[in-house]
């Protein structure tokens, strides 16, 4: 019976990382209330918040507190995560919500320590006297306790799980699942076969960028399309000139490469500059030198249209 009852405790144990992911989630939400609620005053005068901004930050952390964890016993991190606080001073086994006076005590902690903290701040920053001097070193100390608090008991939370924050401890409330977890079994052939294509996927990114596809794609036309002789007739030059080699279309300032075979300078000229090997794409031949073409082939071409 032991035995069972600690394997269903380490059961629905909550993870340290599920933890820590409900505190960041509260961060993430407080700033984006906070830039919501800033946006407001957008257009109004400009360090209208400043002076009050301590203030109007604890009334909205308060407004959260009094619809989550007053209400449902957790905060929204945790509501996301199926995790609500438990009083650990119960003696009962089973779910015992935190008390009101330990809700009220952690929105004080919480609250009213950020909002003492930044209050504190701008006072001491704007009141440069002698007589604040020792105040100020007093509240810097206890500071000072409350972050080395902090740290020492987030190492603790690091070997044993519970308790994620100073407050948490203090007040003894920890982190429990709303419905009890089974046990989770990994399968592992979706997770292989996704860094199978991941890996793919990353040698192809590395490996397509060397390859010419220009040229490559020469190659397998002149490989599909038989070669009849590379006449260099003005016969043939007329024949072929009605259409650019590269793009299908009248040719632009027509110009060849050393073939029978007609070019829009543009396209000739761009492909050579791409790459210094370029061939003709019909016919397999290297470029020797951009020529343009003869002026009596091109009227003769005109003529016979």
């Amino acid at each position: 019976m032991a035995s069972r009852k600690e394997n269903a405790k380490s059961a629905n144990r909550v993870l340290r990382i599920s933890q820590l992911d409900s505190l960041e989630l509260n961060k993430a939400l407080e700033q984006l209330v906070w830039s919501q609620f800033t946006q407001c005053f957008h257009g109004f005068k400009p360090g209208l918040l400043a002076r009050f901004e301590p203030e109007v930050k604890a009334c909205l952390w308060v407004f959260l507190w009094r619809f989550t964890i007053y209400s449902k016993n957790a905060t929204v991190g945790q509501s996301v995560l199926n995790i609500k606080y438990k009083n650990d001073f119960s003696p009962n086994l089973r779910y015992q919500p935190p008390s009101k006076n330990q809700k009220i005590w952690y929105a004080v902690c919480t609250i009213g320590g950020r909002w003492l903290e930044e209050r504190c701040y701008d006072l001491f920053r704007n009141h440069q006297l002698a007589s604040f001097g020792k105040v100020k070193q007093c509240v810097n100390f206890v500071i000072g306790l409350l972050k080395l608090g902090g740290l020492i008991n987030f190492l603790i939370f690091l070997q044993r799980g519970k308790f994620a924050t100073l407050t948490e401890r203090l007040l003894g409330i920890h982190s429990v699942f709303c419905k009890p977890q089974n046990i989770r079994e990994v399968g592992f052939e979706y997770m292989n076969r996704e860094l199978l294509w991941h890996g793919f996927a990353e040698f192809l990114i590395f490996l397509l960028p060397l390859i010419n596809v220009q040229k490559l794609k020469a190659k397998l036309s002149s490989w599909c399309i038989p070669l009849t002789g590379a006449p260099n007739s003005d016969n043939t030059l007329a024949t072929s000139g009605k259409e650019c080699a590269l793009c299908g279309e009248w040719p632009t300032m027509p110009h060849t490469i050393g073939c029978e075979h007609i070019f829009c300078y543009f396209c000739a000229k761009s492909s050579f500059l791409f790459d210094m090997y370029f061939t003709c794409p019909k016919c397999g031949t290297e470029v020797h030198s951009l020529q343009p073409l003869k002026s009596g082939i091109e009227m003769s071409e005109v003529n016979a249209l």
